[in-house]
């Protein structure tokens, strides 16, 4: 394992130096943010309206008490989404869908010499591959967020409204009382800190892949297993040190 982190830093080091042909290099980064952060909006909007009406219903249930006033469950489901279930939760799901994606690309360009050739051209290739896929995720990530957030209130509001009778005016102002902008400062901040491990962790595991394909399935397994480690460990160091 600490050979691993040693290897990982110094591949590091390589990935923020010069990648040679800007102009490439930024076209590579568009490519990316399609690939990587377009391509995972329908997942991240599926996922954050059915936790969100989960989340709701169990508020619901829970808080069922005369002396708790009802719009309580939609303040209680704002930050609930906002500080943990939209930037955690779906920070694992990009952990799988974009780790196994990242390590398994890299992975088979590895095992086929792609990466060779590419160090032949005279070229950075940690830089010319691997960053456009940091900078793509630190990026995009935020977007996908925010959109879960929003499609997670909006599942909760279905739910609150269609399942446990609840009146729209009373989980929508439960939604807006006590507002705190912190909360998402703070939902930003992990999830550019989780963006950043998703997409360096795989990376490093595609790109020191040795062996044929089977080495790029374990390759994949390990980036997805390990970049979500990373996140769970980070949220509890960012949730102690900003919160």
């Amino acid at each position: 394992m600490i050979k691993a982190i040693g290897e990982y830093f110094l591949l590091l080091q390589r990935v923020f130096q010069s990648p040679g042909n800007r102009k490439l290099f930024w076209k590579q980064v568009l490519d990316e943010i399609y690939h990587l952060g377009m391509d995972s909006i329908p997942l991240v909007s599926l996922v954050s309206v059915f936790v969100g009406a989960a989340i709701t219903i169990q508020l619901q249930i829970n808080m069922d008490s005369p002396w708790i006033p009802l719009y309580s469950v939609g303040f209680a489901a704002r930050k609930a989404i906002v500080l943990e279930l939209a930037p955690t939760i779906i920070g694992l799901v990009l952990a799988g869908k974009i780790g196994s994606h990242i390590a398994s690309q890299l992975g088979t360009m590895r095992v086929t010499e792609q990466i060779d050739a590419i160090e032949v051209m005279g070229m950075n290739s940690a830089s010319y591959l691997i960053l456009p896929k940091i900078i793509a995720c630190m990026l995009f990530n935020p977007i996908l967020i925010m959109l879960s957030i929003i499609t997670a209130l909006a599942g909760g509001w279905a739910a609150g409204v269609g399942i446990m009778h609840m009146s729209s005016f009373q989980f929508i102002y439960g939604l807006q009382s006590f507002p705190h902008n912190f909360d998402l400062v703070y939902a930003i901040a992990k999830t550019l800190v989780f963006a950043f491990f998703i997409s360096s962790i795989s990376s490093f595991y595609g790109y020191t892949v040795k062996g044929g394909a089977l080495e790029v399935g374990k390759a994949s397994t390990k980036a997805v297993v390990n970049s979500s480690i990373a996140i769970i460990l980070s949220n509890l160091v960012m949730t102690q040190l900003l919160m």
